[in-house]
């Protein structure tokens, strides 16, 4: 079953000039940031809202969740680190072993940290563009946050972080670039094919009644996104943070139990309201 197990030793830099380079996980960021407004601006389109909204929208969304996301990595995951070097924290520079910095990029994102700063950043896009509901923008969002998972995961597994724990097979990568001889499950496109899923079915959703439904998109996607990254975690190499005080789960099985409960207390309110029913054009 050799078939199963292949090398994976990607080169992590699209391109490099004068030791400057863009790395593929940066440009999986900028492919899931742009196809997500251009996913929203179709929606804004079909429902007749005026596209001024939709530019402060994409600046509040980018700043929110690269904001919220390295945060989330700092405070879940890395603080016994970050706390001796703040500069880190939202420099994309890194101290070396016999001092000075070398620039790195930001490599330490963490999902559910980015959950939190989209909805306190949307939260406070509504508080300035009250066009409309809270709970209208939020079922809408998930849609592009969906696939923009799928591009993220991707990256990681170019970047050949977030691995898999061993097989102890003939099964899986072998992620070279780490110096490794032995397979890993691909734990980073188990979550990025579940992703893919979860905005097909959002996608589908959205052009049903449902739509109309509020809460209903947002529960749904909480429910089935962290779902998936509750299950992938059992084969994935531990990221640290506060499991070794609660070993029961994995730090990121604890933080996604919240967004799961969350998810079905707003799917349960969405059908306490009557769906309004569609005018397609």
């Amino acid at each position: 079953m050799t078939f199963l197990k292949f090398n994976w030793a990607p080169n992590e830099k699209l391109f490099e000039i004068g030791g400057f380079g863009i790395h593929i996980y940066s440009l999986m960021f900028i492919i899931a940031f742009l196809l997500g407004l251009r996913l929203y601006k179709k929606m804004f389109i079909k429902e007749k809202v005026d596209q001024k909204y939709l530019e402060p929208l994409f600046i509040y969304m980018v700043v929110s969740t690269l904001l919220g996301a390295r945060l989330g990595e700092v405070f879940f995951y890395n603080w016994d680190y970050f706390q001796n070097h703040l500069i880190e924290i939202l420099l994309p520079i890194k101290e070396k072993a016999d001092g000075g910095y070398s620039f790195i990029g930001f490599r330490g994102l963490a999902s559910h940290g980015a959950t939190i700063g989209i909805l306190i950043g949307i939260y406070l896009y509504q508080r300035m563009y009250k066009f409309k509901p809270l709970i209208w923008i939020l079922d809408r969002l998930t849609i592009p946050v969906a696939i923009g998972g799928f591009f993220v995961r991707t990256g990681n597994f170019f970047n050949s972080e977030i691995v898999g724990k061993y097989t102890g097979s003939n099964f899986g990568v072998v992620f070279e670039n780490r110096g490794e001889v032995l397979p890993r499950y691909p734990a980073q496109m188990y979550e990025a094919f579940g992703y893919l899923l979860l905005f097909f079915v959002l996608r589908k959703l959205y052009n049903s009644r449902f739509r109309d439904q509020g809460g209903f998109l947002l529960g749904l996607f909480f429910i089935g996104l962290f779902s998936i990254r509750f299950l992938v975690e059992y084969v994935k190499e531990s990221q640290g943070g506060f499991e070794k005080i609660m070993p029961m789960f994995s730090t990121g099985q604890w933080l996604s139990l919240p967004f799961i409960a969350l998810g079905i207390a707003l799917l349960a309110l969405s059908f306490r309201k009557k769906p309004t029913p569609i005018n397609e054009e």
